[in-house]
């Protein structure tokens, strides 16, 4: 199962952390929680500093449909409510906590018989777990599972692939905890009342694939395998490799009668449906070339970058580039001092030979970033108007429609920065509008 486009990545890197079985991380002295760890509103904080707070407790409220709840990751003091360094770059809110080192924790949601209980009751758990789209997007989960009543949806799939370069992190938790990304799986399309519920895994994981095979059938879960081939889990794509239906331009999944979740999102949903627990910790590839001892990480949010790095012992030498997420569409940082967010899949740090300085060229109109654009669009053509600025025939060939996968920046012989352009042409056009 594929789709038309998209690139292969030469040495993908999971080989330095997809046998490292997952590993706890010990409680540190402070954790930045950021306010804003969701698309859309972010919720309204509830403490103050000097509050005294346990683990699990809520800690900033849902402000809106689209918003998030934000809970504790441990007890202890409520030290600062102010700016940290921000994962996009600038600084955001977050609430500092000191730990009290006993990690005294509140009661815990009462647990559900997801099988006998009401599917809104179901999705207000999710809301209330705080669980968000854990692959990188960050849209709350319990929104997505509230399509429009003339949305018709009869499929949820299940972002599995894992598709990203050197990240391994959905990769160990399908291995260690393939039943509990089954349940989090039927418990979602009980809540959307869906025919069919896939998990689309890669064919480079086959004991994950083995793993979950064991229960998918008492679930009536089905496994898709696929090909491996960036960008396999963006969503369209996904979507077009196991239903052959194209999401329409402009669209979202619903328009296809689909819904996507991420693996980690799922295995949240168990979490806080079965064991009453909301989101407040996630499995994260500590990973690189530089670093000395690559592996998996369970962390919990809020956790400084620099201690996590510390965890996986440090680094070998002085890396040359810092990203949080992979290294095709994540976000390179300039300071280790970022906290730990929902959406944190990966810390990765590059060898400097691999991130190196170029200017970039004019386009040669050799036709790559055309071969290779998953969305079938033209990037060399949108490239050259929004360089020179018109931004009005970049929208007429649908640069909204791009992924900002990085397939056509990647290809390009003349490294022209494609991926910043089309985030460029974005925000000038949702300005104007």
């Amino acid at each position: 199962m594929t789709f038309k486009g998209g690139i292969h990545p030469a040495g993908d890197g999971k080989a330095l952390s997809e046998k490292s079985p997952i590993q706890t991380a010990p409680l540190f002295d402070k954790y930045q929680v950021i306010v804003g760890q969701n698309v859309g509103k972010p919720p309204k904080v509830l403490v103050k500093v000097g509050d005294e707070v346990k683990k699990n407790q809520l800690i900033a409220e849902a402000d809106g449909f689209v918003s998030a709840n934000l809970h504790a990751p441990t007890s202890g003091k409520v030290s600062a409510i102010a700016e940290v360094p921000g994962p996009m770059g600038a600084a955001v809110m977050a609430i500092e906590i000191t730990a009290d080192k006993l990690d005294q924790a509140v009661e815990p949601m009462t647990a559900l018989d997801w099988q006998n209980s009401d599917p809104a009751a179901l999705k207000a758990r999710v809301a209330e777990a705080g669980i968000v789209g854990m692959g990188g997007a960050a849209f709350p989960s319990a929104v997505k599972l509230s399509p429009p009543p003339e949305k018709k949806i009869d499929t949820l799939v299940i972002n599995a692939a894992e598709c990203e370069p050197y990240l391994t992190a959905d990769h160990r938790l399908m291995v260690e905890e393939p039943e509990k990304v089954v349940i989090g799986t039927a418990i979602l399309g009980k809540i959307l009342n869906v025919k069919e519920m896939w998990i689309g895994v890669e064919v480079n994981k086959p004991d994950a694939i083995a793993a979950l095979e064991k229960y998918a059938g008492a679930y009536g879960v089905k496994i898709a395998s696929l090909k491996v081939q960036y960008p396999q889990g963006s969503e369209k794509q996904l979507i077009l490799a196991i239903t052959k239906r194209v999401v329409p331009a402009g669209g979202l999944p619903m328009d296809a009668g689909c819904v996507v979740q991420n693996v980690g999102s799922a295995y949240a949903v168990t979490d806080a449906v079965v064991n009453g627990l909301p989101l407040v910790e996630r499995v994260t590839s500590i990973t690189g070339e530089v670093v000395k001892n690559p592996g998996n990480w369970r962390l919990r949010i809020g956790t400084p970058v620099i201690k996590a790095i510390e965890l996986a012992g440090g680094v070998t030498r002085q890396p040359g580039k810092l990203i949080l997420g992979g290294p095709m569409m994540g976000f390179a940082q300039r300071t280790s001092l970022v906290p730990v967010c929902k959406n944190t899949s990966g810390i990765l740090l590059l060898p400097p030979e691999l991130s190196v300085e170029y200017t970039s060229g004019s386009c040669i109109r050799c036709g790559r970033c055309v071969q290779g654009c998953p969305m079938n669009l033209v990037p060399c053509l949108l490239g050259c108007a929004i360089e020179s600025e018109k931004f009005d025939l970049a929208k007429e060939n649908h640069v909204m429609d791009c992924l900002e996968c990085g397939s056509c920046a990647y290809v390009c012989p003349a490294k022209r920065p494609l991926v910043q352009h089309m985030r460029r042409a974005k925000a000038e056009i949702r300005r104007k509008k």
